[in-house]
């Protein structure tokens, strides 16, 4: 035998005295600390960021609209994502390994599954209110009340948890794939084979509320251009008060539009990697390496952590918002009705 081979790697295990455990692929020590970093920054900003933007549109008076609670709730379902997913699939990610038990695998999953189409039911839902403001902005106030916005979020959240939980709970989600199901999930792991038609349903599930997102902000650009004229029009020539009020809800709406399509952009770039690839894999005998799978994961998690910094960047009233409640200026018993508006219409 040649003394200069060197010996065989140790295989090593998630759990090493329980028969039937997953084998460990861990990280060297470097990129371990820099994935726990990366990872742990994006849960932290989804966790904080989102908390901020909830305490600043149910606080402050001001920004009690039917829009603004819209956002409100569709922080809560990324708030819940760095909570209740991101912690945890950082662990999965970086030490190969699900220590947190079977039961919660499939608790993980359903809520991962159910704060995704929470958001995009949020976002679609949103899509709608702002083109209804932008194309008839003074109708607007009587169509989409806060009783409306209510009932947006109701549905954005019931439906979602209902059917990630039948899924999931149920276990029809493997059907026909059991074998390769059970030899996945090893003690210590925690992956989710899903058969072909409830990728197809969820794909559809994503694909028709984006196409509605992109139909409707490409309708909200057209108006704004031709609003843009009009206003333009009135600069040179002598318009009644109600046409120069017109104008001026017309282009604030606008700019909340705007916005809100950098979200909903930023929404469809992170997850579009994620649910391509999972149609690809259903189809194509799951193919995608690991490492290729964990990328498009967390760039979807990463949207969670991603709306507050767009609004941070966009929101004047945001940047206030944040500045009163770091200060502490929150706890004074007028901050509730502060103004946090530059202008008025």
């Amino acid at each position: 035998m040649d003394s200069n081979s060197s010996p065989p790697a140790v295989l090593q295990l998630c759990y090493e005295n329980v028969n039937g455990s997953c084998v460990k692929t861990p990280y060297s020590p470097g990129p371990q600390v820099i994935l726990y970093a990366v990872f742990g920054i994006g849960a932290v900003l989804a966790v904080f960021g989102n908390l901020l933007v909830i305490i600043s549109i149910l606080h402050f008076k001001q920004l009690h609209s039917p829009t603004n609670f819209l956002i409100a709730s569709l922080a809560c379902a990324d708030f819940w994502v760095g909570v209740s997913v991101m912690p945890f699939s950082m662990v999965r990610s970086v030490e190969s390994c699900w220590y947190f038990g079977r039961s919660f695998c499939t608790f993980h999953t359903c809520c991962d599954v159910a704060f995704c189409y929470a958001s995009l039911f949020h976002l679609c839902f949103i899509s709608i209110d702002r083109y209804i403001a932008v194309t008839d902005p003074l109708v607007y106030p009587t169509k989409f009340t806060v009783s409306v916005s209510g009932i947006c979020i109701s549905i954005s959240w019931i439906l979602p948890l209902v059917y990630s939980g039948a899924v999931f709970y149920t276990g029809v989600y493997d059907d026909g794939l059991e074998e390769l199901s059970n030899a996945l999930n090893c003690v210590g792991g925690c992956q989710v084979v899903v058969n072909q038609n409830w990728v197809l349903i969820d794909f559809l599930s994503f694909f028709i509320p984006t196409l509605v997102m992109i139909i409707l902000y490409g309708n909200i650009f057209l108006v704004a251009r031709q609003q843009a004229k009009k206003i333009e029009n009135i600069g040179s020539k002598t318009e009644s008060s109600s046409e120069n009020y017109k104008a001026r809800v017309a282009k604030r709406e606008r700019k909340a539009a705007k916005t809100l399509g950098i979200t909903v952009i930023a929404f469809m770039i992170s997850w579009l990697p994620y649910s391509i690839d999972s149609l690809i894999d259903a189809f194509m005998g799951f193919i995608t390496p690991a490492y290729i799978y964990e990328i498009c994961v967390w760039c979807a998690y990463y949207n969670s952590a991603m709306n507050p910094l767009i609004y941070a960047l966009f929101y004047p009233w945001f940047k206030k918002a944040i500045k009163v409640i770091m200060s502490g200026q929150v706890f004074r018993n007028s901050s509730a009705t502060m103004n946090l508006f530059s202008e008025q219409i």
